[in-house]
Formats: structure tokens, sequence, C-alpha cells
């Protein structure tokens, strides 16, 4: 199992780390990117089962990456967790007529992502 967890924030790609090892992935299951510029060039050069990324970051943001990763390259069908602190109704719709699987608002818990992350992995 292979995840890419894309955001700008250090500090919020070591949480998203710390809990995906907490449902038991090691730290060799996972890549880091800091912008969507990153996360498309380790896309394209590795397989990733899921993609977490925020909204918000510099280069490319996370809706740019998703609206990229959905209409090009060998990850169409990846399933893709969006991490924000964009709650909005409206946002919440947008990213998922681009093609987001699920949602999640932080701050978050453990708890949480692995719900959604079950629940993207079984489909």
């Amino acid at each position: 199992m292979r995840i890419l967890i894309v955001d700008d924030s250090s500090t919020m790609r070591r949480i998203i780390g710390n809990v995906v090892m907490q449902l038991g992935f090691a730290k060799d299951d996972f890549d880091e990117a800091e912008d969507g510029v990153k996360a498309w060039k380790l896309l394209c050069e590795s397989h990733y089962d899921v993609i977490l990324t925020d909204w918000n970051m510099p280069n490319m943001n996370g809706l740019d990456l998703v609206k990229k990763t959905r209409g090009e390259g060998a990850h169409q069908k990846t399933p893709i967790i969006m991490i924000t602190t964009e709650g909005g109704k409206g946002e919440v719709i947008t990213a998922l007529k681009a093609g987001v699987n699920n949602y999640i608002v932080k701050p978050f818990n453990a708890e949480i992502l692995k719900e959604k992350l079950d629940g993207v992995l079984k489909k």
C-alpha cells in the first residue's frame, strides 16, 4: 500500500504521516510533497494506492492537482481524500465534482482519517 501525502505545511505532513503510521502503515509506505507540482512529479514516477492532499498550497493547489490527476496520467482512478481547512458546503461540492473521493476538514483525528481511508480503499 503506497500513500502520497501532499500539504505545504511540514507540520501537517508530519501529523498526517503519524496518523497513517498509527493506522498500521510503515514510514516507507508513504511519500510527501509540499505542493501539487512536486506531487505530480511523484505521481508520474511511482504508483500510489491513495492520495491525501491539502487544498491551499503554492505553485499548484490541491484542487488543480485533483483535476490534473483525474484528467491525465496513470492515477485517474486512484482514490483521493482532500484534507483541508476549507469546510464550506460550496468547497466540498467543488472538490467532489473535481473528483475527490472523500473530504476531511482540519482539524481531524486518527479515527476520522481511518474511517475515510477505509471507505475509499474498500471500493
